[in-house]
């Protein structure tokens, strides 16, 4: 008995862990999409969310306002800085917005060092500091608000892309861009979009996850890291996938270290990201490109 709830444990963790992941991924695989591009500084903006929430909790009243805010704030930056570094290149192709994101990760995180401080910062979870038990297996609370949390965005940006006009315009872009271009749409935009909702995407899981881990300038490199493992295991590109990988990423995670050592855990997101790079490139839910020959 103690060892399915022991199991139980783990799994409530691996699934709470996972559903951060999932919205780091869902920023990779957002501008992925829009770009065919990697977004490196996709873990700047995580970092930025808990550490721009922090700053706010000591203004606003309440915790659900600096979050919203830092949130919005950071989506803000994600604007500018697709403005300020990819909308100005003359003939942008993938390999060249990838090398610009690493430059703009590097500028990102001496930024956030320089204004919000090297000293790591955290908060109460939403709900207090407190655990529930269920039948003998506790969870942190915070955790339970990081699942529903999580849920909430992914069906809001389900919503988005399915019911709105900007939606559809940002599926059509990155089906076919030439094609989406010559029917009106404007490519520009969409990949400004796609910028704007990956930095929501990371603010939101930095600003959830704090509670739990505190934030630091220099995590980023981490959260990027295995938001970018879990996108390539569910599949580049991949939305579902993006919340397949990152459960996949998180549950792996949780077991390693209850089976294995904690020591172990960040060395099975670089496990996990070599196999599927060896078995299967496209990812769990990914599509092989076929070419004709």
């Amino acid at each position: 008995m103690q060892t399915v709830t022991a199991l139980l444990q783990v799994l409530s963790a691996g699934i709470g862990t996972g559903a951060v992941y999932a919205l780091v991924a869902l920023g990779f695989n957002v501008v992925f999409k829009s770009t065919g591009a990697m977004n490196f500084a996709q873990g700047e903006w995580v970092v930025m969310g808990g550490m721009v929430t922090a700053l706010l909790i000591g203004t606003f009243s309440g915790t659900g306002l600096a979050v919203v805010t830092a949130v919005v704030l950071v989506g803000i930056i994600g604007l500018l800085s697709e403005r300020l570094t990819v909308q100005p290149l003359k003939r942008p192709d993938a390999l060249v917005i990838t090398l610009v994101t690493i430059g703009l990760s590097i500028v990102t995180r001496s930024l956030v060092m320089l204004v919000l401080g090297k000293k790591p910062v955290g908060y109460a979870g939403f709900s207090g500091n407190t655990a529930l038990s269920f039948g003998g297996v506790s969870i942190q609370s915070q955790t339970l608000w990081i699942i529903a949390i999580t849920l909430a965005f992914l069906v809001v940006m389900h919503a988005f892309f399915e019911r709105t006009i900007l939606g559809k315009a940002l599926r059509a872009a990155a089906a076919d861009r030439e094609a989406a271009a010559i029917v009106g749409v404007n490519v520009g935009s969409t990949v400004l979009l796609s910028f704007g909702i990956a930095a929501l995407a990371g603010a939101l899981a930095g600003a959830i996850v704090t509670p739990l881990t505190l934030a630091s300038y220099d995590q980023g490199a981490m959260f990027g890291f295995k938001g970018f493992s879990a996108a390539m295991l569910g599949g580049l590109g991949s939305l579902p996938g993006a919340v397949v990988g990152g459960l996949a990423l998180g549950l792996l995670e949780a077991f390693g270290s209850f089976y294995i050592s904690s020591d172990f855990k960040d060395a099975i997101a670089f496990a996990v990201l070599l196999l599927i790079l060896f078995v299967r490139p496209s990812g769990l839910l990914g599509r092989a490109d076929i070419v004709k020959v």
